[in-house]
């Protein structure tokens, strides 16, 4: 059986993964000011970051049409997963929804199975490999729907930002809690719920955040030590090898993959972000 896995652009692929040809993104688009960027392969992260950076407004973000995914959806491969952001950050997924519904209307139906990751980034990635596992093991559509529904209800998401500036202008915290936060340099270390951004920890300095972001982890994956890790940093490679390295000291033995944020991504997480999924 054929498959492609389609993603909104919060699928941060890594460079390999880009040139496979069972991936394919839809992108979002992403607005700074007057600014207009699709968050395509042209995205220039370096680039996009000092428009924030400059800008005094809330960027904002537009999920694709459902034209888009039904256009998507339109290839010769047989069995198609899709995999958007979370629900609560985003109008992907009822747009990926709506498209499947065109589709289906104009062709008929089709092994379509649309994925809320519950997650952004590093999440929306660790499914995509997980898809590709489960074929490699021969399993059929719908077993491989069921298990992967199964992981994503599962995994575990976590992150790590170097600045709140990028919450607060996204709506997530009021300017005087970004300002104390940011004078102590205290750092939060954050999680989601189904979705939802909750707050699990916090430390003094980002190094010391992330090595407590490393630790939950670990005290929540109690004996499941060979699961596989996603690491999605922002302009923060570094960063991304010490969360590795930590991860591993800590016991953790799988395999741990590291990528890169695209558009949307990059906007959530603001210069210097980890996000880390298990």
């Amino acid at each position: 059986m054929s498959y492609k896995i389609v993603g909104d652009s919060c699928l941060d692929l890594t460079r390999q993964m880009r040139e496979d040809s069972r991936f394919q993104i839809v992108p979002l688009t992403l607005q700074v000011d007057d600014t207009m960027i699709v968050d395509d392969e042209s995205f220039d992260q370096k680039a996009f970051l000092q428009l924030v950076k400059e800008s005094k407004e809330c960027p904002k973000t537009a999920c694709p049409s459902p034209e888009a995914f039904k256009k998507a959806y339109e290839c010769a491969e047989e069995d198609i997963y899709v995999i958007t952001l979370s629900s609560h950050l985003s109008g992907s997924y009822n747009s990926a929804l709506v498209g499947k519904n065109l589709y289906e209307e104009e062709h008929g139906p089709k092994n379509i199975l649309i994925i809320d990751s519950e997650s952004a980034a590093s999440g929306e990635l660790n499914l995509a490999l997980a898809i590709c596992d489960l074929y490699e093991q021969g399993l059929d559509f719908a077993q491989i729907s069921r298990q992967i529904l199964e992981m994503r209800d599962q995994q575990q998401t976590y992150f790590v930002l170097d600045s709140l500036e990028y919450l607060r202008k996204n709506g997530r915290l009021t300017g005087l809690q970004a300002f104390f936060a940011t004078a102590l340099n205290i750092k939060p270390v954050m999680g989601a719920d189904h979705g939802v951004i909750i707050k699990l920890d916090q430390a003094r300095g980002i190094s010391k955040a992330l090595n407590r972001m490393c630790e939950i982890a670990v005290r929540e994956t109690k004996t499941d030590t060979n699961r596989r890790i996603v690491i999605a940093h922002c302009n923060a490679q570094k960063r991304a090898f010490q969360v590795k390295e930590e991860l591993e000291s800590l016991g953790m033995s799988g395999q741990i993959v590291i990528t890169e944020t695209a558009g949307v991504s990059t906007l959530y997480a603001g210069d210097g972000g980890i996000i880390m999924v298990l």
